[in-house]
């Protein structure tokens, strides 16, 4: 079968890669001149399954409350005269119970670990680096009410079979030497040793390379201006290519995975994709100070902050900005970020030659993503995996792969349409 991917971000490209693995003829459609050039370029760099706490949590409507007009604010919303906004933040206070949080960890850990399962295989049969570490992830808290409020979560985790050990101060400076440093601010962690990090855009462009010694076709540079829908399917896709021609584009089946786009092509079709951009930033840096630098890769709960070490750089990333698609690098979240590396880490990274980016994550209000068919018989989905989509990129792409080919996924998830 011809199958089309719209959008060649991390989503995308696996979805590719797994797709021309069941046999069929991939042929991928984004507009941008280079694969992962847009969210999956410089994103934090963990594979997290640790991190399946959502966004939308009990504790999360006072502190957005609070949070409302502080720039450097971990999560903040820009008040818009925007429908969809409004529309997304009430989706997100529902949410926001006991019940639906533990639904929604349940959802996120189950793709989480077999993504991760799935990345490790790829990683062996293809022989791919990226800067991979195996250290696992370290979750450390400077609060000692979000640090007793992480008890309840890990607890769920390890049930599920995520093994998020809650440890002590002590503990996670003999994992991470580099915290000695803030060892009097430390109230405590949690540590799962299965988690990974690794640069998402460089697995990304490998992963491309091996789908193009299989025969998947990339058009690059060619902007999709439509979906078609005819007869209760979709007939084809509109494009313009790098100068301007216009195109229509013919396949069997449509994946949709441009991310944060991805509601607005959906839309005309009569679907309505809880999908929101959440703006996120990162800063790159390289190592000065490497005795003060951290080697495990680190999540800073409290500020909404994850640490990566990408060989000789350091990755920051995190917070989120809800301000429509606006991609204005904002300097003074900028500047936050890299106050608190200095206040963690000082003099470990090279803070005058720092290089600020931001993109734009597909948020669902649930931080569970949307795969699998959509109402329309030829027309799937791999979309809205926020601030996870390296985490889940693998075993989604796989999933949806083993969907389109009449096979039953591999992993207990609540996918669309089945």
């Amino acid at each position: 079968m011809k199958v089309m991917v719209l959008g060649a971000g991390l989503l995308g490209v696996t979805s590719a890669y797994f797709l021309r693995q069941q046999g069929h003829e991939v042929t991928v459609v984004d507009r941008q001149a280079s694969p992962a050039a847009e969210t999956s370029f410089a994103n934090g760099g963990q594979i997290s399954v640790s991190h399946a706490e959502p966004w939308a949590n009990p504790g999360a409507p006072l502190k957005v409350l609070q949070w409302l007009g502080k720039e450097d604010a971990p999560l903040l919303f820009r008040l818009r005269a925007d429908m969809r906004q409004w529309r997304w933040g009430l989706q997100f206070l529902r949410e926001c119970t006991p019940a639906r949080t533990r639904h929604n960890i349940e959802q996120i850990v189950r793709l989480g670990t077999y993504s991760r399962d799935t990345l490790q295989a790829l990683r062996r049969e293809r022989n791919i680096a990226y800067d991979e570490r195996t250290q696992g992830i370290l979750h450390f808290y400077t609060s000692q009410k979000e640090f007793d409020s992480a008890e309840a979560p890990a607890a769920q985790m390890r049930e599920l079979g995520c093994d998020r050990r809650v440890i002590s101060a002590e503990e996670a400076i003999q994992i991470e030497p580099a915290l000695r440093h803030i060892r009097g601010q430390l109230a405590g962690a949690t540590y799962t040793a299965e988690d990974e990090s690794g640069d998402a855009n460089t697995f990304a462009r490998e992963l491309v390379q091996r789908c193009v010694d299989d025969g998947v076709v990339f058009l690059m540079s060619h902007t999709i201006t439509a979906l078609r829908e005819a007869g209760g399917r979709i007939d084809h896709v509109e494009a313009t290519d790098s100068e301007g021609r216009f195109q229509r584009l013919r396949a069997d089946a449509y994946v949709l995975a441009m991310g944060s786009l991805s509601p607005l092509y959906a839309k005309p079709l009569g679907i309505e994709l809880p999908i929101y951009p959440a703006k996120g930033y990162s800063v790159t840096m390289a190592v000065k100070d490497a005795s003060m630098a951290h080697q495990v890769s680190l999540t800073d709960d409290e500020y909404k902050l994850v640490f990566s070490r990408l060989g000789d750089r350091l990755r920051i990333a995190g917070t989120a900005e809800f301000n429509g698609y606006d991609r204005d690098l904002n300097r003074v979240r900028c500047e936050a970020i890299v106050r608190r590396v200095e206040e963690l880490f000082p003099g470990a990274g090279d803070a005058e030659t720092a290089q600020f980016w931001t993109g734009l994550r597909p948020a669902t209000p649930s931080n569970v993503p949307i795969i699998g068919r959509s109402r329309i018989g030829n027309l799937y989905f791999n979309t809205g995996h926020g601030t996870l989509g390296w985490t889940h990129s693998c075993g989604s792409g796989k999933s949806i792969a083993r969907i389109i080919s009449g096979l039953k996924p591999e992993v207990d998830f609540a996918f669309t349409g089945s």
